[in-house]
């Protein structure tokens, strides 16, 4: 048997025993089993706002999630939430809200960058119990809703599940809830108007081709930018750090997604929030540069 085929049957057998809660024991030549091992005892330190939550620019706040991010922006009139993480980040999406003095039940709205579940987790959540507006960009509204999907499938991760850290990343989606995350029939498609009026002024910037409605969030008056995942700093799956694409399997469309990146050029942006990986502290433009793209 090909060692690749015989990696992802250890790999699914190990999936399968850490689903059901059952201990994961070490088994020689299985790297999958022993990567999954650390990474259980990592995430079993849990997750604390006073760490995770930052101010990145005025009335700006970056939560790092376990393994994507979120961001608070309030001013004197309220607050609103970029982004919610996965359906098991709910907890944690609450507490980083509490940790800043505020509360959950008062956001005015929750932005949504793209549909994808682990950027929409908790976004059913609030729109059920608090009543909070969902908004996204028009394009992405049937895939907000649960009408379309554009994610990535089972059979290319499955194919490639005998990688450590694809199968790490594997099993993190499957305990964060990604297969039981709910659509949100709710959510509305924003407007220019419409986000002029919430905290932070916000400006949706189309960026389409990692979905088909992707978009960048840009809050000028505070000199900040959500790109969501345009581009990253990092990744679970990923070996490096800084910015970078998503690996291409992510992408509703690939080419696409790289050829956006030119819809980012020319905003003054000195602070970049990517869905995955640490907060930039350097101009957008300079973020671009390292992509590639110089416009």
């Amino acid at each position: 048997m090909h060692s690749d085929c015989t990696g992802t049957f250890r790999a699914l057998g190990t999936l399968v025993a850490a689903v059901r809660g059952q201990a994961i024991r070490r088994r020689p030549g299985c790297t999958a089993a022993a990567g999954y091992a650390v990474f259980v005892q990592r995430q079993a330190t849990g997750w604390n706002p006073a760490t995770k939550v930052s101010e990145q620019a005025p009335g700006v706040y970056f939560a790092e999630g376990p393994a994507s991010n979120w961001i608070v922006v309030r001013d004197p009139s309220g607050f609103i939430l970029i982004d919610s993480g996965y359906p098991g980040d709910r907890s944690n999406v609450l507490a980083s809200i509490r940790h800043l003095g505020l509360e959950p039940a008062n956001a005015l709205a929750l932005l949504v960058t793209h549909g994808h579940v682990d950027h929409t987790g908790t976004a059913a959540f609030f729109s059920e119990t608090f009543g909070t507006p969902v908004l996204c960009a028009p394009g992405e509204l049937a895939h907000v809703q649960g009408k379309e999907k554009h994610q990535v499938t089972f059979g290319q991760v499955i194919r490639r599940a005998w990688k450590p850290r694809i199968f790490r990343w594997m099993v993190h989606v499957i305990r964060a809830g990604a297969l039981g995350a709910k659509p949100v029939p709710a959510a509305e498609a924003w407007d220019a108007d419409r986000l002029r009026a919430l905290p932070g002024r916000p400006v949706a910037v189309p960026v389409p081709g990692h979905t088909p409605g992707n978009a960048a969030i840009h809050l000028p008056g505070a000199g900040a930018i959500a790109v969501g995942d345009c581009f990253v700093s990092g990744h679970p799956i990923s070996r490096t750090s800084g910015p970078q694409m998503l690996h291409p399997m992510y992408h509703a469309d690939p080419a696409a997604a790289e050829a956006a990146l030119q819809n980012l050029a020319g905003l003054e942006s000195p602070v970049v929030l990517p869905g995955h990986g640490p907060a930039l502290r350097a101009p957008l433009a300079e973020a671009l540069a390292v992509l590639g793209y110089r416009g």
